[in-house]
């Protein structure tokens, strides 16, 4: 039993199979998958399919990379949504600083603002870091994200900063890039992070996991993942697969859900 803590069935490239590729992926032990909304096309796909599922959940926020684009309305929204039985976290949510749609100073504003309506509906979040470690720290440790805690979503980052975000209140969360021969910065990281505050993920469909690099990512292929980071930590992956399973029940608080 599998749980892909970040997925997103919602895009555009699950349109014409995508319950084939749910279905595909509870054939290959995957039980459970968060859906993430980010934005005012992705949140109502995110949660209609959880609705139709008894064992899929999904997340709402706004990605900074559309971080312009938000407005309090949207907030609103957001915070209304936070009360529908199937979402059970904010997110993602973060900085990117990447691409260049969106300004640092505005990216960091909104990000804020939703740690702030997490704090107030006490509510968990999921991070999006691209290219902003350090700033991302900052905004987390200045606005007190301990108090509801998170996720690093697909952790990318030095070892040496896991140990920071753990005290933070942080899980870490490991995608495809962990099977990536030449990745060691996501290898480091399985090794390092305490086996009670891991998890799995795709990102699907992005960032698909060897040897599917390069291809659509699917939740079916969190099973690659988890493959690796049990073998990197030379432990069963039944074992990997059980704990980061009770791990993800833990943070989304799904036995409350059920």
């Amino acid at each position: 039993m599998l749980f892909d803590t970040h997925v997103h069935l919602n895009a555009d490239q699950f349109l014409e199979d995508r319950e084939e590729t749910i279905q595909r992926a509870f054939d290959t032990g995957i039980n459970y998958m968060v859906v993430i909304g980010f934005d005012r096309k992705t949140i109502p796909l995110a949660i209609e399919i959880a609705e139709q599922h008894d064992t899929i959940y999904a997340a709402v926020g706004w990605h900074p990379v559309d971080a312009v684009d938000m407005t309090d309305d949207d907030l609103a929204w957001i915070e209304e949504l936070t009360n529908h039985p199937r979402v059970v976290a904010i997110g993602e949510m973060g900085l990117d600083y990447h691409w260049d749609k969106s300004p640092k100073d505005v990216q960091k504003e909104v990000f804020r603002k939703q740690i702030a309506l997490a704090k107030k509906v006490n509510m968990p979040i999921i991070i999006h870091n691209r290219e902003a470690t350090e700033d991302i720290m900052n905004v987390l440790q200045e606005e007190d994200a301990k108090e509801v805690g998170g996720i690093m979503h697909c952790y990318n980052d030095s070892a040496e900063y896991v140990q920071t975000f753990l005290d933070m209140n942080f899980y870490i969360s490991l995608g495809g890039p962990v099977t990536f021969k030449n990745a060691t910065m996501p290898k480091d990281a399985a090794v390092e992070v305490p086996l009670d505050r891991l998890l799995v993920e795709t990102d699907a469909p992005f960032l698909a996991p060897h040897p599917n690099r390069g291809k659509r990512n699917e939740p079916a292929y969190v099973k690659l993942v988890a493959e690796k980071i049990a073998e990197l930590r030379g432990i069963s992956f039944e074992e990997l697969s059980r704990v980061t399973t009770e791990n993800a029940f833990t943070f989304f608080k799904i036995d409350e859900k059920a």
